[in-house]
């Protein structure tokens, strides 16, 4: 017969912690890192994208391609292509024994790129067969620390308000050593655990949900405050001569 304290342990699952940095922040964006930590374990994979790396994401992470090689901040990288990413990454959960994947503000970014990418390659079943789900710690830091008066729940705000240190942010690694530490100072419950618990399939139900309810415009309509823009910009463009007729200011 299981003592109590050994039935709670099973049925808690290993914690992995990962993070990506991409090429920018749209809807098309690639994979340039994948790391992952899970207590002293950990994995750190480069890749070079299949599309150009945004100037403003180039700043922030430090990564450019020149002559089809990544460096990040000027020293070469080594990379692997973007299946053997993704196959070192479920295999890093397997051997962990279907681990929780915990990231920050992993629900709005990092898993729709992951599940995206999963898709294209055709891996999306074994990732789902690796995990017992996801946690994304931006709510449930919201709902943690609620009473805290914290002005923002950024990751990098985060670690220096609790733990009382600054990091290396935008470097996937580090960010998830970071996002780690963190978590083990927050210990949240097991409770809160489970209503911020999530799988890809349930986060593409309530996505393709969301975006049903969104109105969709007519092609071609542009919104009233852009004609009103419009007229504005033209109007100060004229500055000192005599204003255009109102059909030239909207058009």
């Amino acid at each position: 017969m299981q003592k109590p304290n050994e039935a709670k342990s099973v049925q808690q699952p290993p914690l992995v912690f990962f993070d990506l940095e991409t090429t920018g922040l749209g809807h098309t964006c690639e994979i340039v890192q994948l790391a992952a930590v899970s207590g002293g374990h950990s994995l750190n994979l480069y890749v070079i994208p299949r599309c150009q790396i945004q100037p403003g994401a180039a700043k922030v992470t430090g990564f450019r391609v020149h002559r089809q090689r990544l460096y990040l901040h000027r020293q070469l990288v080594l990379t692997n292509s973007l299946r053997e990413v993704l196959v070192s990454f479920i295999a890093f959960l397997r051997m962990l024994g279907r681990p929780l994947v915990l990231g920050h503000n992993i629900w709005c970014f990092d898993c729709p790129l992951l599940d995206r990418t999963l898709k294209e390659l055709d891996l999306r079943k074994e990732f789902d067969a690796s995990i017992s789900g996801c946690v994304d710690t931006l709510p449930l830091a919201r709902e943690m620390l609620k009473d805290r008066g914290l002005r923002s729940f950024r990751q990098e705000n985060l670690v220096r308000e609790m733990l009382g240190v600054s990091y290396k942010a935008h470097d996937a690694l580090e960010d998830v050593r970071a996002l780690q530490a963190l978590y083990n100072v927050l210990q949240p419950p097991p409770e809160v655990i489970c209503r911020h618990k999530f799988t890809l399939d349930t986060m593409d139900i309530k996505r393709a949900a969301r975006a049903a309810k969104e109105p969709l415009k007519p092609p071609g309509q542009r919104p009233l405050w852009e004609h009103f823009r419009q007229t504005v910009r033209v109007t100060e463009d004229r500055e000192g001569e005599p204003d255009a007729p109102l059909h030239q200011h909207i058009l």
